[in-house]
């Protein structure tokens, strides 16, 4: 499992708390919502973001 950036997830983490109900378990829904949410103009960091967010939803889902 490859490190994450800290920027990725200090990104991640924000969007999360500010924005709960805007992401889903699914990659393609979260990379829409990573675009409307930020500024973010880098294709490549867009998508880590929203695989991160992914991720931790589904980490999330599993537990409960």
């Amino acid at each position: 499992m490859a490190i994450k950036p800290d920027y990725v997830k200090k990104t991640g983490t924000i969007l999360l708390d500010q924005y709960p109900t805007a992401f889903t378990t699914e990659f393609e829904t979260n990379k829409q919502s990573v675009q409307k949410l930020t500024n973010i103009e880098s294709k490549g960091v867009r998508n880590r973001i929203a695989g991160y967010v992914t991720r931790k939803k589904n980490t999330a889902a599993a537990e409960a």
